[in-house]
């Protein structure tokens, strides 16, 4: 095998190494970039000798690091975070205890109620009631909100 070929297989190796670290998930660029690296590097070990082999092992690394420090300070990670904040905030319940509302759909148990002009999601205590019906709120756990039939 020719040293221009190990150089090529390292070089194939520290190229697919470094894309698995910055874009391509699951692990199969990483292990045939490490397979590649390791390769050449036992070959010029066995075939060019120990100095040769030094020198592989050594311009591996340099290159490895080399190539990250290029892909960091090119702002590749910014390509792959969420930038966004979400400042919306949870629905405020704006009904209580004993109110009246209509159904809009079938509960069965859980459906949609509408009080004051406002649809909610409701849960009848009885398991069905359906769709125009007269509620009354029962309950108030959390979101969860019970109700019954009038």
């Amino acid at each position: 095998m020719s040293l221009l070929l190990l150089i090529i297989t390292l070089i194939v190796g520290l190229v697919l190494l470094t894309l698995e670290i910055v874009a391509l998930p699951g692990f199969i660029a990483g292990i045939c970039g490490i397979g590649l690296t390791i390769f050449s590097i036992i070959k010029a070990y066995s075939l060019y000798g120990s100095l040769t082999g030094n020198i592989m092992l050594i311009g591996s690394v340099i290159i490895c690091v080399i190539l990250l420090v290029i892909l960091l300070k090119t702002k590749t990670w910014k390509k792959f975070t969420l930038n966004e904040e979400v400042d919306s905030k949870v629905n405020q319940l704006t009904v209580a205890v004993g109110e009246h509302g209509v159904t809009i759909a079938r509960l069965a148990p859980t459906g949609m109620a509408e009080f004051n002009g406002e649809r909610i999601e409701v849960h009848a205590i009885n398991n069905f009631i359906d769709p125009d019906r007269e509620i009354e709120i029962v309950s108030i756990d959390g979101y969860r909100i019970d109700v019954k039939e009038i």
